[in-house]
């Protein structure tokens, strides 16, 4: 019997819901929040991986929500796009989610209202699955909107004046970024009556130039925020770090990535065409750039990765302004990429934390010595995010650059050379944080009374840990627990980063079936509105050679 993947979407939304109102219900009983938190995210992957298997080859499939027809109910879409970011995600979430229990248990749940995390953490992935799955640009902006306010509670968790403050300065522009979006979503109703991306497809063709650009604009500068590209980005390497290691994680493996999906859908779906092509060039090269200054400038690890999270989203906006279907198989790889290996270096940075008492790689020195498998965790990623062959960063950013060789001008040969200089120095930074860090001894340490960090003498590993040593604050050698509920978590995103070499191939293959899908978005019209509404050709802007009326003038 053939699965039909379209009644199996709107469970990556609906099981995190459930999920979070059983949480919220079990309120002060933590074993069962965790259980149900766990459970949820689980069965939403079980279902998404088959969602994924299923659509690995197929064309676009939707599920009219309610009852009601394309283009006036709610749409939900499944290609290989979304797909594969569902995955990805509900990965991502479920190690991060294993990694906060094994930091709870650890602590005794006293660190912070850990009733309220895991029913705000499973509201946050929800919101995430129903902005890869939306079908119209309203139901977009709802998950945004579902996410960005869970986000706001985790990253303000624990209350501390640091975190209240940096939560002040990302609510703000959270908000202001989403004023501009639900703008632009009026403005596109206003001229053309809808909002279903399938509708709009077909009707955005027809406006005038010049309204065509003041859209595209808007949309992408909401966008933009989100995905933090530069000058956008100023928000989040401040904003970032304060919060606890696993929010941290989360937050840099997703949350951006969300923004780069509304961007593809929006120059693949929207606005397909070469019209802005030469400025995303210049704001990928930008954002690559100066993101890499900024981290090699920082002497704390998490403030460092934040820098290099803002600079390699510049990798993904060179692939969507290369604009064609090579570009776009390299994008999706690399997204996928980038989500695992920059929530895998958050994870060891809180690991650090937590092993030496700072991420101030001043304070710190010692540790491949005294905790070689935490060395092994750092290592292996941050030769991945380097682009160290024969690892996906590698294979990902050669993707990139053979797309942009193929469609080569002066202006993409730029952006490849600052790309790959923003490789190099990327290599450089994190090699800094592990010859501080790991490699040195604490008597070459900068910091004039550097943390302790000594063999213990105890003669036991402990039960369920990987065993430390710290000094308290009475300058007293205390041992310190890694536990296992955090170790492993991180350890299997980093073997899963290695798998993505592994199995490059396969996943390049899915990668480029969504890419073909996005240059040719007449399958995802013909999903969404039926044979009758598909576009009988390639469909294609107006690039400022129309009639009168803006529109582009047939051959």
């Amino acid at each position: 019997m053939s699965i039909d993947v379209a009644q199996l979407a709107p469970l990556a939304i609906i099981v995190p819901f459930v999920g979070a109102a059983l949480s919220l219900v079990l309120f002060h009983r933590n074993r069962l929040q965790r259980l149900v938190a766990i459970g949820s995210l689980v069965v939403s992957l079980a279902v998404e991986m088959l969602v994924l298997a299923t659509s690995w080859d197929a064309p676009p499939t939707s599920v009219n929500l309610g009852g009601w027809e394309a283009p006036f109910g709610i749409v939900l879409i499944v290609d290989q796009l979304s797909a594969v970011m569902l995955v990805v995600s509900t990965i991502v979430s479920l190690a991060v989610l294993i990694y906060a229990t094994g930091q709870g248990v650890a602590d005794g749940d006293s660190a912070g209202p850990i009733s309220i995390f895991h029913p705000t953490y499973l509201i946050l992935v929800a919101g995430v699955s129903n902005a890869f799955l939306a079908g119209d640009l309203f139901n977009l902006y709802v998950g945004f909107e579902i996410f960005l306010v869970a986000s706001y509670v985790l990253m303000t968790m624990g209350g501390t004046t640091q975190r209240i403050r940096a939560g002040v300065t990302y609510v703000v522009v959270s908000i202001i970024s989403s004023v501009l979006f639900l703008i632009a979503i009026a403005m596109v109703y206003a001229a053309t009556g809808t909002v279903n991306m399938a509708d709009l497809c077909l009707k955005l063709a027809d406006l005038p130039v010049g309204t065509q650009m003041q859209l595209h604009l808007m949309l992408l500068v909401a966008f933009g925020i989100k995905a933090a590209v530069f000058p956008l980005s100023f928000w989040l390497p401040d904003s970032y770090p304060t919060a606890s290691a696993p929010v941290t994680a989360v937050f840099a493996g997703l949350l951006t990535k969300v923004g780069v999906y509304s961007i593809i859908r929006t120059e693949t779906l929207l606005f397909p065409g070469e019209q802005i092509n030469g400025l995303l060039m210049w704001v990928s090269l930008l954002t690559m750039v100066v993101g890499i200054l900024g981290a090699l400038a920082q002497i704390d690890v998490k403030r460092l990765l934040s820098f290099t999270l803002v600079s390699h989203i510049g990798y993904m906006v060179f692939g969507i302004a290369v604009g064609t279907a090579a570009g776009f198989a390299a994008v999706v790889y690399y997204v996928g990429h980038h989500i695992i290996i920059q929530t895998s270096l958050f994870l060891v940075a809180g690991l650090i934390e937590r092993r030496g008492g700072s991420t101030n790689s001043d304070r710190l020195g010692g540790m491949a010595r005294l905790a070689p498998v935490l060395a092994v965790l750092y290592m292996i990623p941050a030769l991945n995010l380097g682009g160290i062959p024969p690892f996906s960063g590698f294979l990902g950013k050669i993707g990139l650059f053979q797309a942009g060789v193929d469609n080569a001008t002066w202006q993409t040969y730029v952006v490849i050379s600052g790309a790959v200089l923003t490789s190099l120095l990327t290599l450089i930074a994190l090699m800094r944080v592990w010859n501080r860090v790991f490699l040195r001894t604490t008597d070459d340490a900068d910091f004039p009374d550097p943390v302790l960090l000594a063999p213990s003498r105890e003669g036991h590993w402990g039960a369920g840990a990987v065993q430390t040593l710290t000094r308290d604050e009475g300058g007293r050698q205390t041992v310190s627990l890694l536990p296992r509920l955090m170790v492993w978590p991180t350890a299997v995103l980093v073997v899963i980063g290695v798998a993505l070499t592994v199995f490059a191939g396969p996943l390049f293959a899915v990668a480029d079936n969504a890419a073909e899908n996005l240059v040719n978005p007449g399958a995802y019209v013909e999903a969404v509105l039926g044979p009758e509404g598909a576009p009988s050709g390639p469909v294609e802007q107006a690039a400022g050679d129309g009639d009168s009326d803006g529109r582009e003038v047939a051959p």
